[in-house]
């Protein structure tokens, strides 16, 4: 035993880089909070805004699937995926929601989709629902990116993102041009993050590509969660830089319209978009 504790020693004394708990801390490291002593609160907040995850709610769906990825970290995130009810499959949609939403509150809006021949994926953040971890920034952005490159490892002709809200920061903070996604639609999301105590590399802002012509984005003037002022300077950015931009005066935040009609117009204009 003596023996043990002192070779112990000698390795921490002859390689200080070492540490016992190494392991542990790179698992711990993605879920350290960069936005200050505030981000694990709101993030509980907004998860509870979100509510508990409730299977029943996809009663009546056909051809969806229940499905997990298990992260860098060894946390297990769980969603769900509509299947293509096409013989050939044209490609994959992948759905980034809202920080207070579920991907069972949500999938079933994508029926569309799998009718004409993608794979919907929608999973619930780190820490939501039915995923395991801890709800930070840091690691959320991290997931996408892993989700990203892990679906364009499959052998989909066509990649498509939606991304609303709290959907765009993690998509574009963790953007990286070798994704090569064919259409991407960012709706509602904002210009930075820094104003909120985040480091400025989290400002979306900040990620878009140098070609944003796969790109649309879409802002509310009735948005009164993501304001078209806090969302007007990622736009305005991204119209620079070949990208479709909609400024419409009668949206307000997504899933959030106040008539069913611009729910659907939205949502029409999203598919016509990641479609054509």
């Amino acid at each position: 035993m003596c023996a043990r504790i002192y070779l112990v020693i000698f390795l921490l004394l002859a390689f200080p880089g070492i540490s016992l708990a190494d392991e542990s801390d790179k698992k711990m490291e993605l879920e350290t909070s960069v936005c200050g002593i505030k981000e694990p609160f709101l993030f509980w907040l907004w998860s509870n805004a979100a509510g508990r995850a409730d299977a029943s709610r996809l009663a009546g769906l056909q051809g969806v699937e229940d499905i997990s990825f298990t992260t860098q970290d060894d946390r297990v995130l769980r969603g769900y995926r509509l299947i293509s009810r096409t013989e050939q499959n044209k490609g994959y949609l992948l759905v980034l929601q809202g920080n207070a939403i579920l991907a069972d509150q949500l999938i079933g809006e994508f029926v569309g989709y799998a009718k004409v021949g993608y794979d919907v994926y929608m999973y619930d953040y780190r820490g939501y629902g039915r995923s395991q971890g801890k709800r930070r920034l840091k690691a959320m952005v991290s997931d996408t990116r892993e989700i990203l490159t892990a679906l364009n490892a499959k052998p989909y002709k066509r990649r498509l993102v939606y991304a609303f809200s709290f959907g765009g920061i993690v998509l574009l903070d963790g953007f990286d041009i070798n994704f090569e996604l064919d259409r991407v639609v960012i709706d509602s999301s904002p210009s930075h993050l820094s104003g909120y105590g985040c480091p400025k590399i989290y400002d979306p802002v900040t990620h878009l590509p140098e070609d944003c012509s796969p790109f649309m984005l879409i802002s509310g003037k009735r948005d009164n969660v993501v304001t078209a002022s806090m969302s007007e300077e990622l736009l305005a950015q991204a119209e620079k830089r070949n990208a479709s931009v909609i400024r419409d005066n009668s949206f307000a935040h997504p899933f959030m319209d106040t008539s069913f009609s611009n729910h659907q117009r939205r949502m029409k204009v999203i598919e016509q978009f990641l479609l054509r």
